[in-house]
Protein backbone atom coordinates (compact mmCIF):
# COMPACT_ATOMS: atom_id res chain seq x y z
CA UNK A 1 0.00 0.00 0.00
CA UNK A 2 1.53 3.78 -0.73
CA UNK A 3 0.44 7.23 -0.35
CA UNK A 4 -0.61 9.19 -3.12
CA UNK A 5 0.61 13.12 -3.67
CA UNK A 6 -0.42 15.04 -6.63
CA UNK A 7 1.51 18.56 -6.71
CA UNK A 8 0.26 20.94 -8.59
CA UNK A 9 -0.40 18.96 -11.42
CA UNK A 10 -1.70 20.49 -14.89
CA UNK A 11 -2.93 18.58 -17.61
CA UNK A 12 -3.21 20.71 -20.91
CA UNK A 13 -3.86 19.28 -24.48
CA UNK A 14 -2.62 20.23 -27.56
CA UNK A 15 -5.26 21.88 -28.51
CA UNK A 16 -4.91 24.28 -25.62
CA UNK A 17 -7.65 22.53 -23.43
CA UNK A 18 -7.00 22.64 -20.00
CA UNK A 19 -8.18 19.55 -18.11
CA UNK A 20 -6.93 19.68 -15.10
CA UNK A 21 -5.68 23.26 -13.18
CA UNK A 22 -3.09 23.41 -10.48
CA UNK A 23 -4.43 20.29 -8.72
CA UNK A 24 -2.49 19.33 -5.41
CA UNK A 25 -3.87 16.62 -3.39
CA UNK A 26 -2.86 14.15 -0.82
CA UNK A 27 -4.13 10.72 -0.42
CA UNK A 28 -2.87 8.53 2.75
CA UNK A 29 -2.04 5.19 2.77
CA UNK A 30 -4.89 3.03 2.91
CA UNK A 31 -7.99 5.91 2.07
CA UNK A 32 -10.74 5.88 -0.19
CA UNK A 33 -10.90 8.60 -1.95
CA UNK A 34 -13.74 9.81 -4.45
CA UNK A 35 -13.54 12.23 -7.29
CA UNK A 36 -16.83 13.56 -8.80
CA UNK A 37 -17.94 16.61 -10.75
CA UNK A 38 -20.09 17.25 -13.84
CA UNK A 39 -19.31 15.42 -17.32
CA UNK A 40 -16.09 17.09 -18.53
CA UNK A 41 -14.75 18.36 -15.02
CA UNK A 42 -11.48 16.12 -15.64
CA UNK A 43 -11.74 13.65 -12.63
CA UNK A 44 -11.31 11.06 -14.97
CA UNK A 45 -8.13 12.38 -16.32
CA UNK A 46 -7.00 12.64 -12.87
CA UNK A 47 -7.14 8.82 -13.08
CA UNK A 48 -5.20 8.15 -15.94
CA UNK A 49 -2.23 10.93 -15.09
CA UNK A 50 -2.26 9.11 -11.47
CA UNK A 51 -2.06 5.67 -13.52
CA UNK A 52 0.10 7.10 -16.30
CA UNK A 53 -1.97 6.72 -19.35
CA UNK A 54 -1.47 10.67 -19.91
CA UNK A 55 1.34 12.70 -19.81
CA UNK A 56 1.46 15.24 -16.83
CA UNK A 57 1.71 18.70 -18.81
CA UNK A 58 3.28 20.06 -14.98
CA UNK A 59 4.04 19.06 -11.29
CA UNK A 60 4.56 15.79 -10.32
CA UNK A 61 2.41 12.51 -9.11
CA UNK A 62 4.03 10.33 -6.13
CA UNK A 63 2.82 6.73 -5.07
CA UNK A 64 5.26 5.98 -2.11
CA UNK A 65 8.68 7.64 -2.09
CA UNK A 66 9.13 7.35 -6.02
CA UNK A 67 7.95 10.16 -8.46
CA UNK A 68 5.90 8.65 -11.20
CA UNK A 69 5.39 11.19 -13.51
CA UNK A 70 8.14 8.98 -16.33
CA UNK A 71 7.16 5.34 -14.94
CA UNK A 72 5.32 3.35 -17.12
CA UNK A 73 1.74 2.01 -16.36
CA UNK A 74 3.13 -1.22 -15.79
CA UNK A 75 5.51 -0.36 -13.66
CA UNK A 76 3.90 1.36 -10.89
CA UNK A 77 2.40 -1.48 -9.06
CA UNK A 78 -1.35 -0.31 -9.94
CA UNK A 79 -4.62 -2.25 -10.71
CA UNK A 80 -7.70 -0.73 -12.43
CA UNK A 81 -10.72 -1.49 -12.86
CA UNK A 82 -13.44 0.44 -15.71
CA UNK A 83 -17.17 0.31 -16.08
CA UNK A 84 -16.73 -2.25 -18.97
CA UNK A 85 -15.63 -5.48 -17.37
CA UNK A 86 -13.54 -6.50 -20.54
CA UNK A 87 -13.44 -10.32 -19.48
CA UNK A 88 -12.20 -12.66 -22.11
CA UNK A 89 -15.30 -14.55 -23.25
CA UNK A 90 -13.99 -17.99 -24.01
CA UNK A 91 -12.03 -18.09 -20.41
CA UNK A 92 -13.79 -19.28 -17.19
CA UNK A 93 -14.06 -17.10 -14.17
CA UNK A 94 -10.44 -18.69 -12.42
CA UNK A 95 -8.74 -18.26 -15.67
CA UNK A 96 -9.94 -14.80 -16.15
CA UNK A 97 -8.39 -13.73 -12.77
CA UNK A 98 -5.29 -16.01 -12.91
CA UNK A 99 -4.84 -14.49 -16.52
CA UNK A 100 -2.70 -11.16 -15.18
CA UNK A 101 -0.20 -12.97 -13.27
CA UNK A 102 0.25 -15.91 -15.65
CA UNK A 103 1.62 -13.46 -18.18
CA UNK A 104 3.60 -12.34 -14.94
CA UNK A 105 5.32 -15.38 -14.79
CA UNK A 106 3.75 -15.72 -11.45
CA UNK A 107 4.42 -19.69 -9.64
CA UNK A 108 1.05 -21.40 -9.96
CA UNK A 109 0.94 -22.61 -6.24
CA UNK A 110 0.69 -18.78 -5.43
CA UNK A 111 -1.29 -17.67 -8.50
CA UNK A 112 -3.70 -20.35 -7.30
CA UNK A 113 -3.27 -18.74 -3.80
CA UNK A 114 -4.54 -15.30 -4.59
CA UNK A 115 -7.03 -16.31 -6.84
CA UNK A 116 -8.77 -18.54 -4.00
CA UNK A 117 -8.49 -15.37 -1.80
CA UNK A 118 -9.65 -12.78 -4.45
CA UNK A 119 -13.09 -15.59 -4.84
CA UNK A 120 -13.35 -15.54 -0.84
CA UNK A 121 -13.40 -12.06 -0.60
CA UNK A 122 -16.20 -11.46 -3.39
CA UNK A 123 -18.54 -14.03 -3.27
CA UNK A 124 -17.02 -16.05 -6.41
CA UNK A 125 -16.08 -19.45 -5.55
CA UNK A 126 -19.09 -21.41 -6.61
CA UNK A 127 -18.72 -19.67 -9.98
CA UNK A 128 -14.89 -20.09 -10.78
CA UNK A 129 -15.75 -22.84 -13.53
CA UNK A 130 -17.89 -20.46 -15.50
CA UNK A 131 -17.56 -18.49 -18.15
CA UNK A 132 -18.61 -14.66 -18.30
CA UNK A 133 -21.91 -15.44 -20.93
CA UNK A 134 -22.64 -17.20 -17.35
CA UNK A 135 -22.40 -14.35 -15.00
CA UNK A 136 -24.98 -11.66 -14.12
CA UNK A 137 -23.77 -7.89 -14.42
CA UNK A 138 -22.97 -7.81 -11.15
CA UNK A 139 -21.04 -11.30 -11.03
CA UNK A 140 -19.08 -9.95 -14.06
CA UNK A 141 -17.94 -7.20 -12.39
CA UNK A 142 -16.92 -8.83 -9.45
CA UNK A 143 -14.92 -10.79 -11.78
CA UNK A 144 -13.51 -7.52 -13.29
CA UNK A 145 -12.64 -6.57 -9.35
CA UNK A 146 -11.06 -9.81 -8.55
CA UNK A 147 -8.90 -9.14 -11.10
CA UNK A 148 -7.61 -6.09 -9.52
CA UNK A 149 -7.60 -7.42 -6.28
CA UNK A 150 -5.00 -10.72 -7.45
CA UNK A 151 -2.54 -8.08 -8.47
CA UNK A 152 -2.24 -7.17 -4.64
CA UNK A 153 -1.44 -4.01 -5.92
CA UNK A 154 -0.06 -0.94 -3.75
CA UNK A 155 -2.96 1.12 -5.42
CA UNK A 156 -6.72 0.59 -7.15
CA UNK A 157 -8.00 3.18 -9.35
CA UNK A 158 -11.60 2.73 -10.48
CA UNK A 159 -13.42 4.58 -13.46
CA UNK A 160 -17.45 4.09 -12.77
CA UNK A 161 -17.10 0.85 -12.20
CA UNK A 162 -21.08 0.33 -11.03
CA UNK A 163 -22.16 2.98 -13.95
CA UNK A 164 -23.35 -0.01 -16.67
CA UNK A 165 -25.14 -1.92 -13.68
CA UNK A 166 -28.93 -1.07 -12.47
CA UNK A 167 -30.09 0.51 -9.42
CA UNK A 168 -30.13 -2.39 -7.41
CA UNK A 169 -27.49 -4.29 -8.34
CA UNK A 170 -25.27 -0.73 -7.76
CA UNK A 171 -26.35 -1.03 -4.05
CA UNK A 172 -25.53 -4.62 -3.91
CA UNK A 173 -21.90 -3.69 -5.13
CA UNK A 174 -21.33 -0.40 -2.95
CA UNK A 175 -21.42 -3.05 -1.02
CA UNK A 176 -19.13 -5.36 -1.87
CA UNK A 177 -16.68 -2.41 -2.69
CA UNK A 178 -16.76 -1.31 0.69
CA UNK A 179 -16.35 -4.20 2.49
CA UNK A 180 -13.33 -4.99 0.06
CA UNK A 181 -11.71 -1.89 0.61
CA UNK A 182 -12.22 -2.56 4.86
CA UNK A 183 -10.33 -6.08 4.14
CA UNK A 184 -7.85 -5.03 2.11
CA UNK A 185 -7.07 -1.50 3.47
CA UNK A 186 -5.26 -0.86 -0.28
CA UNK A 187 -5.32 3.07 -1.16
CA UNK A 188 -8.39 3.83 -3.84
CA UNK A 189 -8.79 6.54 -5.52
CA UNK A 190 -12.78 5.79 -7.12
CA UNK A 191 -13.98 8.13 -10.29
CA UNK A 192 -18.43 8.37 -9.88
CA UNK A 193 -20.89 10.85 -11.23
CA UNK A 194 -23.23 9.43 -8.70
CA UNK A 195 -23.37 11.14 -5.47
CA UNK A 196 -24.85 8.54 -3.84
CA UNK A 197 -21.53 6.12 -4.18
CA UNK A 198 -19.28 9.30 -3.52
CA UNK A 199 -20.88 10.02 -0.21
CA UNK A 200 -21.16 6.40 1.09
CA UNK A 201 -17.78 4.83 -0.24
CA UNK A 202 -15.42 7.65 0.16
CA UNK A 203 -13.52 8.35 3.56
CA UNK A 204 -13.04 11.42 1.73
CA UNK A 205 -14.57 13.27 -1.78
CA UNK A 206 -13.11 15.88 -4.02
CA UNK A 207 -15.47 17.45 -6.06
CA UNK A 208 -14.00 19.01 -9.20
CA UNK A 209 -14.95 21.82 -11.57
CA UNK A 210 -13.48 23.01 -15.12
CA UNK A 211 -10.61 21.09 -13.86
CA UNK A 212 -9.95 22.95 -10.14
CA UNK A 213 -10.39 21.50 -7.18
CA UNK A 214 -13.38 23.05 -5.75
CA UNK A 215 -13.42 20.81 -2.28
CA UNK A 216 -11.95 18.15 -0.50
CA UNK A 217 -13.89 16.50 2.85
CA UNK A 218 -15.28 14.01 4.42
CA UNK A 219 -18.92 13.83 2.87
CA UNK A 220 -20.73 15.04 6.21
CA UNK A 221 -18.76 18.11 5.54
CA UNK A 222 -18.81 18.44 2.20
CA UNK A 223 -22.76 18.49 2.56
CA UNK A 224 -23.10 20.43 5.79
CA UNK A 225 -20.32 23.19 5.02
CA UNK A 226 -19.82 23.82 1.26
CA UNK A 227 -16.80 26.52 0.28
CA UNK A 228 -19.01 27.46 -2.12
CA UNK A 229 -21.87 27.78 -3.73
CA UNK A 230 -21.14 25.46 -6.82
CA UNK A 231 -20.40 22.59 -4.52
CA UNK A 232 -23.45 23.36 -2.23
CA UNK A 233 -25.83 23.23 -5.18
CA UNK A 234 -24.16 19.95 -6.44
CA UNK A 235 -23.81 17.97 -3.42
CA UNK A 236 -27.08 16.55 -2.06
CA UNK A 237 -30.29 15.02 -4.00
CA UNK A 238 -32.53 16.39 -4.48
CA UNK A 239 -30.45 19.60 -5.06
CA UNK A 240 -30.37 22.89 -2.80
CA UNK A 241 -32.96 25.16 -3.43
CA UNK A 242 -31.02 28.47 -4.52
CA UNK A 243 -32.26 32.28 -4.71
CA UNK A 244 -31.38 35.75 -4.13
CA UNK A 245 -32.15 36.95 -0.84
CA UNK A 246 -31.66 40.00 1.32
CA UNK A 247 -30.61 39.66 4.68
CA UNK A 248 -32.33 42.29 7.61
CA UNK A 249 -31.71 42.79 11.10
CA UNK A 250 -34.45 45.18 12.77
CA UNK A 251 -36.13 45.43 16.22
CA UNK A 252 -37.81 41.96 15.48
CA UNK A 253 -34.00 40.81 15.18
CA UNK A 254 -32.31 39.24 12.02
CA UNK A 255 -34.32 37.72 9.06
CA UNK A 256 -34.11 36.69 5.56
CA UNK A 257 -36.51 38.27 2.68
CA UNK A 258 -37.00 36.76 -0.53
CA UNK A 259 -40.21 36.55 -2.62
CA UNK A 260 -42.72 37.73 -0.52
CA UNK A 261 -41.42 35.61 2.39
CA UNK A 262 -39.69 36.32 5.69
CA UNK A 263 -37.62 33.75 7.66
CA UNK A 264 -37.00 34.88 11.43
CA UNK A 265 -32.76 33.86 12.20
CA UNK A 266 -32.41 33.23 15.64
CA UNK A 267 -29.68 35.28 17.40
CA UNK A 268 -27.71 32.11 18.36
CA UNK A 269 -27.32 31.77 14.43
CA UNK A 270 -26.26 35.28 13.70
CA UNK A 271 -23.68 34.55 16.53
CA UNK A 272 -22.53 31.37 15.61
CA UNK A 273 -21.57 32.85 12.06
CA UNK A 274 -20.10 36.55 12.39
CA UNK A 275 -19.45 36.92 8.96
CA UNK A 276 -22.99 37.49 8.46
CA UNK A 277 -23.20 40.64 10.49
CA UNK A 278 -21.38 42.78 7.19
CA UNK A 279 -23.82 41.82 5.02
CA UNK A 280 -27.14 42.18 6.86
CA UNK A 281 -29.20 45.30 4.32
CA UNK A 282 -27.32 43.20 1.46
CA UNK A 283 -28.63 40.62 -1.11
CA UNK A 284 -27.39 37.56 -0.57
CA UNK A 285 -27.69 33.80 -2.27
CA UNK A 286 -29.59 32.25 0.12
CA UNK A 287 -29.18 28.11 -0.08
CA UNK A 288 -31.79 25.78 1.53
CA UNK A 289 -31.70 21.99 1.65
CA UNK A 290 -34.96 20.18 0.61
CA UNK A 291 -34.07 18.31 4.20
CA UNK A 292 -34.18 21.51 5.92
CA UNK A 293 -38.18 21.69 5.31
CA UNK A 294 -40.88 20.10 7.26
CA UNK A 295 -44.71 20.05 7.41
CA UNK A 296 -45.36 22.81 9.54
CA UNK A 297 -47.75 20.54 11.63
CA UNK A 298 -45.18 17.95 12.55
CA UNK A 299 -42.55 20.20 13.41
CA UNK A 300 -42.27 22.93 16.82
CA UNK A 301 -42.81 26.58 16.75
CA UNK A 302 -39.22 26.97 16.56
CA UNK A 303 -38.73 26.61 13.05
CA UNK A 304 -39.96 29.30 10.62
CA UNK A 305 -43.27 29.41 8.48
CA UNK A 306 -43.67 29.32 4.74
CA UNK A 307 -47.08 29.40 3.11
CA UNK A 308 -46.68 27.94 -0.43
CA UNK A 309 -49.46 25.83 -2.81
CA UNK A 310 -47.94 22.56 -3.97
CA UNK A 311 -47.34 22.32 -7.49
CA UNK A 312 -46.30 18.20 -7.70
CA UNK A 313 -45.86 15.59 -4.90
CA UNK A 314 -43.54 12.60 -5.50
CA UNK A 315 -44.15 10.13 -2.78
CA UNK A 316 -41.01 7.83 -2.38
CA UNK A 317 -42.67 5.60 0.85
CA UNK A 318 -40.43 6.79 3.52
CA UNK A 319 -41.22 10.30 2.95
CA UNK A 320 -42.71 13.37 -0.04
CA UNK A 321 -41.27 15.45 -2.07
CA UNK A 322 -42.99 18.21 -2.21
CA UNK A 323 -42.50 20.65 -5.35
CA UNK A 324 -43.38 24.27 -5.04
CA UNK A 325 -43.13 27.02 -7.31
CA UNK A 326 -41.18 30.47 -5.57
CA UNK A 327 -42.30 33.75 -7.34
CA UNK A 328 -38.41 34.50 -8.07
CA UNK A 329 -36.21 34.06 -11.64
CA UNK A 330 -33.56 31.76 -11.26
CA UNK A 331 -30.21 33.33 -9.39
CA UNK A 332 -27.88 34.11 -12.60
CA UNK A 333 -24.51 33.18 -11.01
CA UNK A 334 -21.80 31.09 -13.59
CA UNK A 335 -21.75 28.35 -10.26
CA UNK A 336 -25.74 27.97 -10.71
CA UNK A 337 -25.22 27.88 -14.33
CA UNK A 338 -22.87 25.09 -14.37
CA UNK A 339 -25.17 23.28 -11.75
CA UNK A 340 -28.33 23.28 -14.77
CA UNK A 341 -27.99 19.80 -16.63
CA UNK A 342 -27.51 20.65 -20.24
CA UNK A 343 -29.96 20.28 -23.09
CA UNK A 344 -29.07 18.84 -26.82
CA UNK A 345 -28.57 22.51 -27.70
CA UNK A 346 -26.19 23.40 -25.49
CA UNK A 347 -28.30 25.58 -23.41
CA UNK A 348 -28.56 24.95 -19.17
CA UNK A 349 -32.12 23.86 -18.26
CA UNK A 350 -32.91 25.37 -14.87
CA UNK A 351 -36.44 23.86 -13.28
CA UNK A 352 -38.41 26.86 -13.90
CA UNK A 353 -41.94 27.05 -13.92
CA UNK A 354 -43.59 30.06 -16.43
CA UNK A 355 -40.42 31.65 -15.32
CA UNK A 356 -40.71 31.03 -11.91
CA UNK A 357 -38.20 28.99 -9.80
CA UNK A 358 -39.08 25.25 -8.53
CA UNK A 359 -38.32 24.19 -4.98
CA UNK A 360 -38.60 20.89 -3.34
CA UNK A 361 -39.08 20.33 -0.11
CA UNK A 362 -38.19 16.90 1.75
CA UNK A 363 -41.33 16.00 4.18
CA UNK A 364 -42.51 13.07 6.15
CA UNK A 365 -44.81 10.27 4.60
CA UNK A 366 -47.59 11.41 6.96
CA UNK A 367 -47.80 14.17 5.05
CA UNK A 368 -51.35 14.73 3.11
CA UNK A 369 -49.56 17.16 0.91
CA UNK A 370 -51.08 16.62 -2.74
CA UNK A 371 -51.06 18.76 -5.72
CA UNK A 372 -53.22 22.18 -6.15
CA UNK A 373 -53.17 22.35 -2.48
CA UNK A 374 -52.00 24.82 0.03
CA UNK A 375 -49.24 23.60 2.69
CA UNK A 376 -47.78 25.28 5.51
CA UNK A 377 -44.07 24.59 5.79
CA UNK A 378 -41.60 24.47 8.19
CA UNK A 379 -38.27 25.71 8.03
CA UNK A 380 -35.17 24.94 10.09
CA UNK A 381 -33.33 28.59 9.91
CA UNK A 382 -29.95 26.26 11.54
CA UNK A 383 -29.97 24.83 8.18
CA UNK A 384 -29.57 27.76 5.71
CA UNK A 385 -26.75 28.56 3.56
CA UNK A 386 -25.71 31.90 2.43
CA UNK A 387 -23.49 32.95 -0.59
CA UNK A 388 -21.72 36.09 -1.18
CA UNK A 389 -23.50 37.10 -4.57
CA UNK A 390 -19.92 38.27 -6.58
CA UNK A 391 -17.88 35.62 -5.43
CA UNK A 392 -20.38 32.84 -4.62
CA UNK A 393 -18.19 31.81 -1.39
CA UNK A 394 -19.92 30.90 1.54
CA UNK A 395 -20.85 32.91 4.05
CA UNK A 396 -19.92 32.08 7.71
CA UNK A 397 -20.56 28.33 7.37
CA UNK A 398 -17.70 26.83 9.31
CA UNK A 399 -19.46 27.19 12.89
CA UNK A 400 -22.96 26.25 12.36
CA UNK A 401 -24.98 25.52 15.77
CA UNK A 402 -25.17 22.07 16.80
CA UNK A 403 -28.36 20.79 15.37
CA UNK A 404 -31.60 20.55 17.64
CA UNK A 405 -34.40 17.99 17.92
CA UNK A 406 -37.14 20.07 16.04
CA UNK A 407 -38.69 17.39 14.53
CA UNK A 408 -41.94 16.15 17.18
CA UNK A 409 -41.06 12.46 18.35
CA UNK A 410 -43.94 10.07 16.73
CA UNK A 411 -44.99 7.14 18.97
CA UNK A 412 -43.71 4.20 17.55
CA UNK A 413 -47.14 2.24 17.75
CA UNK A 414 -47.87 5.41 15.67
CA UNK A 415 -45.62 4.55 12.91
CA UNK A 416 -46.49 0.93 12.99
CA UNK A 417 -49.85 1.88 11.86
CA UNK A 418 -48.45 3.51 8.94
CA UNK A 419 -46.52 0.71 7.70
Amino acid sequence: MAQIVLDRIDKTYPDGTKAVDGLSLDIPDGEFVVLVGPSGCGKTTVLRLIAGLEPITRGTVRIGDLVMNHVAPKDRDIAMIFQNYALYPSMTVRENLAFGLRMRKTPKPEINRRVRDAASILGLEKYLERKPAALSGGQRQRVAMGRAIVREPEVFLMDEPLSNLDAKLRVSMRTSLAEMHERLKVTTVYVTHDQVEAMTLGDRVCVLRDGVLQQVDTPQNLFDRPVNLFVGGFIGSPSMNIITAKLTKDDGGAAVSFAGHRLAIAEDVVQARPEIEAYFGRDVVLGIRPSAFEEASLVDETWARMSVTTHVTESLGSEIHVIFVIDAPPVEHKDVADLAPATEEGETAAPLYKGKSVWTARVDARSEARAGDPIELGVDTRSLYFFDPGSGLAIGNKQAPEPRPARRATPAAALQGQR
